[in-house]
């Protein structure tokens, strides 16, 4: 991208995308730099790039206060009645205790969706068969019930959700950062696979998975996310990191965060985010499950 002058640039700076990734790209900045009108166009460039970085940071803590408190309906069993289905209502069949759902729980809650997503929590040990049989014929979780259809798979309901919902947006107009959501979200079924042979085996492969959060939260540089602002790719990790963090601690005597403080800093960040924060489990009960989980291996 090239800029013909500084007027050019600074129209450019004011742009709801700009980014301080994007201020790598405008090299005829330095080049007028000399002149005293365009040493202001260089000023006010460093101006809106710490403007927009301390508004990355208030990203989280902005959906945080506007989370409504609510109280949590009891899981549904195979003893129960099913909801009336398909009269309008949208619905968000969960389980207060699968990350997957978590995933797509999260999303509801930071776009401010609780009046307008129904929580229908399902009991995981004893599912009702009308689920199956009338909801969603794969039978796992989560699900959505949205216009007299329903889809699953908790990626695509998260970005399904923002795109389709008002609420503040949770993935980001720059291409470059649209991009490497991409290959984060690509990356979720390998960092769990990762994670879950080193509890089963004697190795420490999980470091691996660990070293790539790391190296990923280093790419952009406007906030300590991701993608620099908090987005749908922080939400993807966020249920698995929060097992892995506690469970790994007790049983393996790995700390995840030590010598990743980018990761350490990130974790810190996010248990600031209170739609983050409603969904999260004890983690006392989190280990017990995961130990419960890989009996056999630990």
């Amino acid at each position: 991208m090239a800029t013909s002058n500084c007027a050019d640039a600074l129209s450019l700076i004011f742009s709801p995308s700009f980014s301080s990734n994007t201020a790598s790209k405008l090299p005829h900045i330095i080049k007028f730099s000399q002149n005293n009108l365009c040493l202001h166009y260089h000023s006010t460039l460093s101006s809106v790039l710490r403007k927009k970085n301390a508004t990355a940071a208030r990203v989280s803590a902005t959906m945080a206060s506007n989370v409504v408190k609510e109280v949590l309906p009891p899981a549904l069993d195979s003893t129960s009645e099913p909801p009336p289905l398909f009269d309008g209502t949208t619905r968000l069949y969960m389980s207060y205790t699968c990350p997957y759902a978590q995933r797509v729980w999260i999303t509801r809650n930071c776009k401010g969706l609780q009046e307008q997503i129904k929580l229908v929590p399902i009991d995981l040990q004893n599912r009702p068969d009308w689920y199956k049989e009338k909801v969603y014929p794969a039978n796992k979780v989560p699900s959505l019930e949205h216009n007299n259809e329903v889809k699953g798979e908790s990626l695509n309901l998260m970005k399904y959700i923002d795109s389709h919902f008002e609420g503040p947006s949770l993935f980001p107009d720059d291409p470059a950062k649209r991009e490497f959501s991409e290959e984060l979200f690509s990356y979720t079924d390998t960092f769990n696979k990762t994670v879950r042979s080193s509890v089963q085996g004697d190795g420490n492969e999980a470091s691996t998975a660990f070293d790539y959060f790391e190296t990923a939260l280093s790419k952009f540089n406007d906030g300590p996310f991701l993608l620099g602002q908090f987005s749908l790719a922080d939400i993807a990790y966020a249920p698995f990191i929060e097992r892995y963090l506690p469970f790994l601690l007790e049983v393996k005597k790995y700390d995840i965060t030590a010598g990743r403080p980018k990761l350490a800093t990130w974790i810190e960040e996010m248990n600031k985010n209170e739609a983050f924060n409603q969904t999260r489990r004890d983690p006392k009960e989190l280990v017990e499950t995961y130990k419960k989980r890989f009996a056999a291996k630990i």
